[in-house]
């Protein structure tokens, strides 16, 4: 049994265990020391215990019936099977990234997203900043208790007003980000998260395996990319930081960059995409500075440096040689 899947057992255990009517204080000792050993007990918890609420919400709704259950308002013991809080393991291991996870601590959930081509700045009630980037996702859980944001979709900066002994965390897919006050972007692509640092210094953990994988500690001017496992740090970059954060001014900054790629950036900012016709001409490597919402000036210049052939229409852009 891998860690993560021995975490999701003993949160199944745990849920189980508190719903049992000889519940003692010394049972919740137990269970909150155990929670605290690591954030990824909380995270695995947290999201048993939503889709054990979702359960119980749509039996309400006469969608489920488990005659097995029995109220504690009759004074009876309230009892589920321990296969049922298996089976929500499975589901929730498996779309890991759709559950609603939110901390115990009492605090309005809020949602802020922005579609293709815009981007929004989200003031913290902590005083913290979260600026979202194109067609960008977040959940935040913030208050005087608690700091938490959930990144669903692609890419946030963050400027991180300090608390004493009350960290900031970031969770993005596989990764959580811990930062006491900073200033720093989190960018997702499907299971890539690249973590760049303006300022200070944040702790990059593995959220799944968190025992098995060491923390990566990253200060200003450092990129760390994580995929499954791993996680590749490339110290003392502060130019690709800068480069990477031109989205913030409406700029791209290309360097050394194939076709390909600049074009998959072009198109996270516009619903007129750019298409690459063949192999050849997407391995062009190119570099500059251009403003993303000028899809038709980037692709001219390309026609005018390199004699590529340009076919608009109302489909997009295609480039070929």
């Amino acid at each position: 049994m891998t860690g993560a899947a021995a975490i999701e057992q003993r949160a199944a255990l745990w849920l189980v265990r508190r719903e049992n009517i000889d519940w003692s204080p010394a049972d919740q000792a137990e269970f909150e020391a155990w929670l605290e050993q690591s954030m990824a007990h909380k995270a695995a918890y947290w999201r048993l215990e939503h889709g054990w609420r979702e359960a119980d919400r749509i039996g309400s709704l006469g969608l489920a019936q488990n005659e097995a259950v029995t109220s504690r308002r009759n004074g009876m013991s309230f009892w589920r099977p321990l296969a049922i809080a298996a089976s929500f393991v499975v589901a929730l291991m498996a779309g890991i990234d759709q559950v609603l996870i939110w901390p115990s601590s009492a605090v309005t959930p809020q949602h802020f997203e922005t579609t293709v081509g815009v981007r929004k700045i989200v003031p913290l009630v902590d005083g913290s900043r979260v600026e979202l980037n194109t067609a960008s996702a977040v959940r935040t859980a913030v208050n005087d208790k608690v700091r938490e944001v959930w990144l669903d979709k692609g890419e946030a900066y963050f400027e991180i007003a300090h608390r004493d002994g009350l960290p900031f965390v970031v969770h993005a897919g596989s990764r959580t980000v811990t930062v006491l006050g900073t200033k720093f972007s989190v960018r997702r692509d499907g299971d890539k998260v690249t973590v760049s640092v303006v300022e200070g210094r944040v702790r990059v953990d593995d959220a799944i395996q968190p025992d098995s994988v060491p923390a990566a500690i990253i200060t200003a001017g450092d990129v760390a990319v994580a995929r499954g496992s791993s996680t590749l740090l490339a110290g003392k970059s502060e130019d690709r930081v800068v480069s990477s954060l031109g989205w913030r001014n409406g700029i791209l900054n290309f360097s050394d960059t194939t076709l390909v790629d600049a074009a998959a950036e072009f198109n996270r900012y516009n619903a007129k995409k750019i298409r690459i016709g063949d192999d050849e001409t997407g391995a062009i490597r190119i570099g500059g500075t251009f403003q993303v919402s000028n899809v038709d000036g980037f692709v001219r210049l390309l026609h005018e440096a390199y004699g590529l052939k340009i076919e608009d229409s109302d489909k997009g852009v295609t480039i070929s040689s």
